[in-house]
């Protein structure tokens, strides 16, 4: 059966993680290789750290085994899907700043769907939600640029 608190929490991490990295790197005028190494990395070392986070999170809470297992493979599989799907944006627009505007768009609609499914299944306010939700998105999504500006002006 489906749930989407099973995805919740890889699918808002890889979400605004590859939004972020996208956005600071582009800042930073990376080249495409290099932001498509940086969702690569995330999609694999990261998701694997996290999906070991929501794993002995759920033994803590003394979870049935089986939910254990479902719930770690719906957090990994979730992520790096998510991952993979800013990776396609990445390689297949012909310029990067169409790419990060692309995958800005892409990611809001992602969070906005998996906002949704999870208010309604907690019987609370939709609109509400999106609007909290993406405006935390857009707060990390702010400071990575920041951070990408900054590099590429005093760093590089």
């Amino acid at each position: 059966m489906f749930k989407p608190s099973r995805i919740s929490f890889g699918g808002t991490a890889a979400i605004v993680t590859s939004m972020a990295l996208i956005a600071g790197l582009d800042a930073a005028h990376a080249q495409k290789t290099t932001v498509v190494s940086a969702l690569l990395i995330a999609a694999i070392a990261d998701n694997l750290t996290d999906s070991l986070s929501v794993h002995m999170y759920q033994e803590s809470q003394r979870l049935e085994q089986r939910e254990v297992f479902l719930g770690t493979l719906a957090n990994f599989g979730t992520r790096l899907l998510v991952c993979l799907s800013f990776i396609g944006i990445v390689v297949f627009c012909p310029d990067h700043h169409v790419g990060s505007l692309v995958g800005f768009c892409w990611g809001m609609i992602l969070l906005a769907a998996l906002t949704c499914l999870l208010a309604r299944q907690r019987n609370v306010s939709v609109l509400s939600e999106v609007t909290k939700h993406l405006a935390a998105a857009l707060a990390v999504i702010f400071v990575s640029r920041q951070v990408g500006q900054w590099i590429s002006a005093y760093v590089a």
